[in-house]
């Protein structure tokens, strides 16, 4: 199986790795990590992931295209056709088309989710209608060839729910019991609808900062979806 995932400047880190080493996990995987030029790529917290290939000499037709999401970089990403423009390009070759978190938008903006459920980040979900998309709030979400996870954490449990689906179930739950998956959080508010108020409001204005609403309507009108 070849993945391909798509690397960006201030994308969010966990979002790669947490489905990276869930896959790796599976026999017989190849990846391949892509960029305009081959060469390091800063995430959102200044540490670096080497692009092992270029748009340009990648593979144009994986058997899985991912693409992870962030904050601030995401939405700046949203801007820079030439990566809308390569995603495009992969995804209508891709076997599965799939992201994680925010990565989700840059999938709407290549428009490959038109008519497609999605998951995404809670905060910027709703911003998948403007792609003609179909928000869906669950942790995963699988439409025909179309796989997407939610907000950073979540891409482990997508990434064990497809190695069931592409490798069976008992292959998904060996990688489960390998990775030690037992999340429990300590404070048990990771998601808006289990925060308290003053969480949720001291959330809201760091969100929107991160994930300007402008910037999802220029994309939009820009690519005409």
């Amino acid at each position: 199986m070849k993945i391909l995932a798509v690397l960006f400047p201030g994308f969010t880190a966990i979002d790669l790795v947490g489905p990276v080493n869930a896959w790796g996990l599976m026999p017989g995987v190849e990846f391949q990590t892509a960029w305009k030029v081959v060469g390091p790529v800063q995430t959102d917290v200044g540490l670096q992931v080497v692009a092992t290939h270029s748009f340009a000499d990648c593979w144009h037709a994986p058997d899985v295209l991912f693409v992870p999401g962030g904050g601030r970089g995401t939405f700046a990403a949203l801007q820079d056709d030439e990566l809308l423009d390569a995603i495009a390009a992969i995804g209508v070759r891709a076997g599965w088309v799939t992201s994680v978190c925010t990565g989700a938008l840059l999938l709407g903006a290549a428009g490959l989710l038109k008519g497609y459920r999605s998951a995404c980040y809670w905060y910027a979900r709703h911003h998948l209608e403007k792609f003609a998309a179909i928000p869906d709030e669950a942790r995963y979400v699988i439409d025909r060839n179309r796989a997407s996870g939610g907000g950073m954490t979540a891409g482990i449990d997508f990434a064990l729910h497809m190695i069931g689906v592409w490798n069976g179930a008992e292959n998904g739950r060996l990688a489960e019991l390998l990775m030690e998956y037992t999340p429990q959080p300590p404070f048990g508010v990771g998601r808006p609808d289990l925060a308290p108020p003053q969480t949720l409001a001291a959330a809201d204005p760091i969100l929107e900062r991160e994930m300007p609403c402008a910037l999802v309507e220029q994309a939009a009108r820009r690519r005409r979806i």
